[in-house]
């Protein structure tokens, strides 16, 4: 089992579950957010995490838009940090209406 998770920005910012989006469409958020935007929030909740600038998600292999590579927690599944650093990231308004 890896000790990490990789986190690509599309997990919440996609569209639609299709693209890649893994949270509900209310937690979704905007585009325009930098991967320091995703580290620091990562980093808020507790979590140790690097940003691994160059590489792409697998459905969008044409953007380098890179990834967080954050280490896990005990009892956490990367279906809940998605949801925490979804509602941690909505607490500086950068949620979707």
């Amino acid at each position: 089992m890896p000790d990490h998770f990789y986190i690509y920005p599309s997990y919440l910012n996609s569209p639609s579950r299709a693209l890649g989006r893994r949270v509900p469409k209310a937690g979704t958020i905007h585009a325009e957010l930098s991967l320091e935007d995703y580290l620091k929030a990562v980093k808020s909740l507790g979590f140790e995490a690097v940003i691994e600038e160059g590489k792409q998600y697998p459905r969008a292999f044409w953007k380098l838009e890179g990834r967080l590579k954050v280490t896990k927690k005990p009892g956490t599944t990367k279906g809940k940090l998605l949801k925490m650093l979804s509602d941690e990231l909505s607490k500086s308004g950068t949620r979707k209406q």
